[in-house]
């Protein structure tokens, strides 16, 4: 099974300070049909304005990534970590059983473009946890580069979450497969520019859901920006 979800069909708030679109149920948005997907359950695209922010604030058993866009995002949290997420790095942080953060755009005239994304853990009360790390753009031209997954690697988080996140760069004439194992979902998020993805034409902000579907096939990038959730049903 295959269904689309259109950007402009997301959840909208304007605070004025933040501009986010949110795919799945969030805060003042409710919609019984989009309370996630699978274990992914929060996909907000937000954009903080100059010298704003989301003020100190707590989160318990959530596995939470930070995708920058464009602009940079200063993190503080109550581990001790205090660190700047430009574009290019993926950052995870595990919740675990409690942690307090601050995020705020200290670039000046520049708004910060990011996406929070929340993954459902498969333990608990864990020990909070910090990672990130740079991914190159070279090593996602053209292919699906994992930056995301329980076991990490050198471009990848380790998440505690039964959950692979990919993240791919297409223009015309390069494509990618993904095969999905049987029983799993999976979801696909157009964060710039056009792609197809099963035959199925993607705008910004677009989304593809998948169900019982053997494969995902990318093809005719325009200036793409994809990411690619594996994920536990």
């Amino acid at each position: 099974m295959i269904t689309l979800r259109r950007s402009q069909e997301r959840g909208y708030a304007d605070h004025g300070w933040l501009k986010s679109f949110h795919s799945f149920s969030f805060a003042n948005y409710h919609d019984p049909a989009h309370m996630g997907w699978g274990n992914l359950r929060v996909i907000n695209e937000d954009r903080i304005a100059p010298g704003t922010g989301f003020g100190t604030h707590g989160h318990r058993d959530m596995e939470i990534i930070s995708y920058v866009m464009t602009g940079n995002l200063a993190h503080k949290d109550s581990m001790g970590n205090i660190k700047g997420i430009p574009p290019g790095d993926i950052q995870r942080m595990s919740a675990g059983r409690g942690v307090q953060h601050s995020e705020f755009n200290h670039a000046e005239g520049e708004t910060t473009h990011f996406l929070q994304i929340w993954i459902e853990p498969s333990i608990k009360g864990i020990e909070p946890g910090y990672e990130q790390k740079t991914v190159p753009e070279s090593q996602k031209r053209g292919r699906l580069q994992l930056v995301a997954a329980p076991e990490g690697g050198p471009a990848t988080v380790k998440i505690h979450a039964d959950a692979r996140l990919y993240a791919g760069l297409f223009e015309a004439g390069e494509q990618a497969e993904l095969s999905l194992t049987a029983g799993r979902k999976a979801y696909v998020f157009l964060v710039k520019g056009t792609l197809k993805v099963n035959g199925h034409a993607l705008g910004a902000g677009d989304a593809v859901l998948l169900d019982g579907e053997p494969l995902i096939q990318l093809s005719e990038g325009n200036q793409a920006e994809v990411l690619v959730f594996d994920l536990a049903a």
